[in-house]
């Protein structure tokens, strides 16, 4: 596969394992990424880590600030393959028609399941057992594209955010080079998605990091989990925004929803709809993250006691 010339389009981490993979097997002529943008207090410009990707490899990167109108670049290396991973923009179909195989996108989900920028967050945020990576052929349409392959991946109760980005963005990497084989011999399956079974999976928005503690124990952890590493559940404590990483359920029959009603030795207790979440890793405002343990160290057991919550 190494005469094959790709355009790669992707930005962040998530990215990375499959931009190295089609380095290893393929001819990447160029990489295409978000423009860099300010990050941190000091708001110091830094690349994408699919750029540094490239860089490393001296491979030409073009970032364009609107890939619809600006996609010139792309045209003169006369890609084989376009493969995207997580690019952040829509991809007009003129770029589409480039390759002379064909546009393909990898994913985080099985789709038709979770088209959108947060399936891995959505999965977790809704208590499935099962996700997966799907290889797809690019169309105008977000995600819709007909399937080409999928991995399933069995969801453990102590995944989250952070271990599924890592599993996930290493199986679609192995699950790209090896279907890429079939694609270049235009051998490969062809399934169009079944439109009755969509769902959606947008960004994150900041009031939806926020937890309802009068719902469900079991949903109250399934946000917590699927909101880390980020971008981090959070209640407010006397006002102020407490971040909440990692938590256990306790069944109760009687409980009274935002109370505090029990601190641990490694856990602050608040009362739910059907019981007790135990607070176990958190943040809290303008501290750095720490096990409950640490932060019980420096109050008192009476102030959390009297924690107001909301």
């Amino acid at each position: 596969m190494k005469e094959i010339r790709v355009v790669f389009m992707g930005t962040p981490d998530f990215a990375v394992p499959v931009l190295e993979s089609l380095i290893e097997h393929t001819h990447v002529v160029l990489v295409v990424s978000q423009p860099d943008r300010m990050v941190g207090r000091k708001h110091e410009i830094k690349p994408t880590p699919v750029k540094e990707v490239a860089l490393k490899h001296h491979i030409p990167v073009f970032q364009p600030e609107k890939i619809k109108t600006d996609y010139d670049p792309i045209i003169k290396v006369k890609p084989d393959l376009i493969i995207t991973c997580a690019y952040g923009q829509i991809i007009p179909e003129m770029v589409l028609q480039i390759p002379k195989i064909g546009a393909f996108n990898v994913h985080a989900s099985l789709l038709p399941k979770y088209r959108g920028g947060a399936p891995i967050h959505h999965c977790l945020i809704n208590g499935d057992e099962k996700t997966g990576v799907t290889i797809m052929y690019m169309e105008k349409k977000m995600d819709a594209g007909d399937i080409v392959s999928q991995k399933e991946y069995s969801i453990k109760k102590d995944d989250n955010v952070g271990t599924l980005h890592e599993i996930l963005s290493q199986m679609g990497a192995k699950l790209l080079i090896e279907t890429l084989p079939s694609i270049i011999e235009g051998t490969n399956n062809r399934t169009k998605q079944d439109e009755s079974k969509v769902t959606f999976a947008y960004n994150i928005q900041r009031e939806e990091e926020h937890l309802d503690l009068k719902d469900t124990g079991k949903n109250i952890l399934n946000k917590i989990r699927g909101l880390n590493p980020w971008p981090m559940a959070n209640i407010l404590v006397n006002g102020e925004e407490y971040k909440i990483l990692e938590a256990y359920f306790e069944e109760r029959t009687s409980s009274v929803p935002c109370r505090v009603c029990e601190v641990r030795k490694d856990a602050i207790g608040i009362d739910v709809l059907d019981g007790t979440i135990y607070l176990t890793k958190i943040k809290p405002f303008g501290k750095r993250i720490m096990p409950v343990k640490d932060y019980l160290n420096g109050v008192k057991k009476e102030e959390v006691l009297k924690w107001q919550i909301r």
